[in-house]
């Protein structure tokens, strides 16, 4: 089991201001290109990144952490052993994921690349 990136997701009416920020401000390239549904940016560092989306009637505002790992089935087993309270998995956008919530209520995903 091995932790290969974080990221860190908000969603919220201040997302323009926070890409702002980081590409504007703080000179970080944006990975991200907005469409029509969905406006934000992506900002990588290594296997790590941020990312800022607004806030709509699909994408309701959270704050949330997604770890990316390299089993998330590995990972997800070993918490539910611990007495974690895991749901899933889920596929979608090429990876598997787990979701909980940390004991101050963020909500986390574990998450590995689903292999082709």
């Amino acid at each position: 089991m091995k932790v290969l990136g974080y990221r860190y997701v908000d969603v919220s009416d201040k997302s323009d201001d926070m890409v702002d920020f980081f590409q504007n401000k703080l000179g970080i390239e944006n990975a991200w290109t907005n469409t029509d549904e969905y406006r934000g940016g992506i900002f990588k560092a290594g296997d790590s990144w941020l990312e800022f989306w607004h806030k709509s009637e699909c994408m309701v505002g959270v704050t949330m952490l997604q770890i990316v790992v390299d089993d998330a089935d590995a990972f997800a087993d070993y918490a539910k052993k611990q007495g974690t309270d895991i749901h899933g998995p889920i596929e979608e956008h090429g990876e598997k994921m787990y979701s909980l919530t940390a004991p101050n209520g963020m909500p986390v995903t574990i998450l590995s690349s689903i292999e082709s």
